[in-house]
């Protein structure tokens, strides 16, 4: 199991060195280079590439299988040892797991997506005194650390919070060298799984489920290790970063937690939203409507000011808040809001109505928005205080209206509930449905804008993901295999079930390791 992991991981490597958007003057492809030899023919060549895409999609296939497996292994009882020592040690081997298949990727180009290279371009501009919130890339010129910036980001400022700018910075400041640069903030990134890892088996304990699984759903799924680790998108950290102030504000008060949702924030806005779940939390059962106001006010003060000091002491600034719009410029097929407004738009050209371009793209962008604020409000107003398994089902709430009614929806978005999701006692098709999205996210990553355009390798990569998609969950070994998984004894021994009695589930039948 991990190994065939670890064999998956390398093969994503493998496969993204060809594929991946690499800066035409990195050692990787300098003219008579070893690599280069190797790996320009295949590049430049749609067969080549094709090639390297089965690659990818065969280790990101071997990924999900191992997954599969450990997630088999960790949710099922094994008899003749106590509760605590059998979550331990599958919490141990999680972890491990996790490690294990993230490493080789610590090396890899970003995958999937340019946007690490856009980080590596905006620290770039932090060392050299240029406000990544004022400018776009291209103001640095042609430079290697430019090179590989996605064309539609070359002009267009930042919209992320100081934090991430700032480590940019200062990683820039050692070495302008881009692949350094971007295993740099892959560091980054695993700096946020880090932090899931710490935080997950505690958010299981509120949740009454079993630490090992919940920490398996989260952290070594395909799905985390194509878009958070191969992808190293900022979304990672803002993610462990959220789940820890949620336990930090259980364990050491509200201010605490305040001050990592003011951090998480400063990667990314909606960060902020974990403020909710930590005012949730902290408050006495049945809190009235002016104790709630109090917290979430304070709550927001000291994240604010996080934001406040860290601008100053960065030197950047509050700039980014009107950053905020860039996103909004594209339009993401995840994206619902949007999707339904090009559906209408397009209907109402048919039917002659003559509505001014996005119009009504617009609009239920706008609806989206309103909606999700609406949703926000009424969990800090009126979901229950004091219990912090409700506490967790209002971030898991917030933080899903937030992605799904989101203008800009992208496949990393999903990190945001996930924590919080895979910490509540699911039921049985809800699992199910965890399951098969933690899969088949993970399989289509490679899908993104890594592919420019190369409709022929698209249609391969589409039928490739059909084939591992139906391999890995639709067979009658996978169907029974994923059974298994969400039919096994989700409370660790010891643990009080909802009624308040000791669990006890039957035990499933063991089955072979990998079934």
């Amino acid at each position: 199991m991990l190994a065939r992991g670890l064999i998956g991981s390398l093969l994503v490597l493998g496969g993204g060195l060809v594929v991946a958007t690499l800066p035409r003057s990195t050692a990787l492809l300098r003219p008579a280079s070893p690599t280069a030899d190797l790996l320009l023919p295949l590049r430049e060549h749609a067969a080549g590439r094709m090639a390297g895409l089965a690659l990818v999609l065969l280790g990101l296939g071997l990924l999900a299988h191992a997954w599969l497996a450990l997630c088999r292994q960790v949710s099922t009882r094994r008899t003749g040892q106590s509760g605590g020592a059998r979550v331990a040690e599958d919490l141990d081997l999680v972890r491990f797991a996790a490690l294990l298949w993230s490493l080789p990727l610590l090396i890899a180009p970003p995958l999937f997506s340019r946007d690490g290279w856009s980080y590596a371009a905006q620290g770039a501009m932090v060392s050299a005194d240029v406000s990544p919130y004022r400018f776009g890339p291209a103001i640095l010129g042609l430079r290697p650390v430019t090179e590989a910036v996605d064309p539609m980001w070359q002009h267009t400022p930042a919209p992320y919070g100081p934090l991430p700018l700032w480590f940019g910075g200062a990683l820039a400041e050692t070495t302008l060298n881009p692949l350094m640069l971007v295993i740099g903030h892959r560091v980054i990134a695993l700096a946020g799984l880090a932090l899931l890892a710490w935080a997950m088996p505690r958010l299981a304990e509120w949740g009454g489920v079993n630490p090992a699984f919940a920490s398996a759903l989260v952290l070594a799924s395909p799905f985390m290790i194509a878009n958070g680790v191969a992808g190293l998108h900022n979304d990672l950290l803002m993610a462990g970063l959220m789940a820890a102030a949620l336990v930090v504000a259980a364990e050491h008060g509200w201010v605490y937690g305040a001050l990592l949702g003011g951090l998480a924030a400063a990667v990314k806005l909606p960060g902020g939203l974990v403020c909710i779940g930590v005012a949730l939390v902290t408050l006495g059962l049945q809190a009235g409507l002016a104790g709630r106001v109090r917290r979430l006010a304070g709550c927001a003060a000291v994240s604010v000011a996080v934001l406040i000091v860290l601008g100053v002491l960065s030197g950047l600034g509050l700039g980014w808040v009107r950053a905020l719009s860039v996103p909004g410029s594209v339009h993401t097929p995840l994206s619902l809001t949007t999707v339904v407004g090009d559906l209408l738009e397009r209907v109402g050209a048919l039917l002659g109505f003559g509505l001014p371009e996005d119009a009504l793209v617009s609009l239920l962008r706008g609806l989206g928005m309103v909606a999700t604020l609406a949703i926000a409000v009424g969990v800090a107003l009126r979901w229950p205080t004091g219990r912090r398994e409700r506490a967790l089902a209002g971030m898991a709430l917030v933080l899903g209206a937030a992605v799904l009614l989101s203008a800009v929806v992208h496949l990393w978005y999903f990190m945001w509930p996930l924590p919080f999701l895979a910490a509540l006692p699911l039921r049985r098709f809800q699992l199910t449905g965890l399951v098969v999205l933690s899969v088949l996210l993970g399989l289509v990553a490679p899908l993104d804008s890594s592919l420019h355009g190369a409709y022929l390798v698209i249609v391969v990569a589409i039928v490739i993901v059909a084939a591992l998609f139906a391999v890995l969950l639709l067979t009658p070994r996978a169907r029974d295999r994923v059974a298994r998984i969400v039919e096994a004894g989700w409370l660790p021994d010891g643990l009080p079930d909802r009624d308040g009695g000791a669990a006890a589930r039957p035990e499933p039948e063991p089955g072979p390791i990998g079934t």
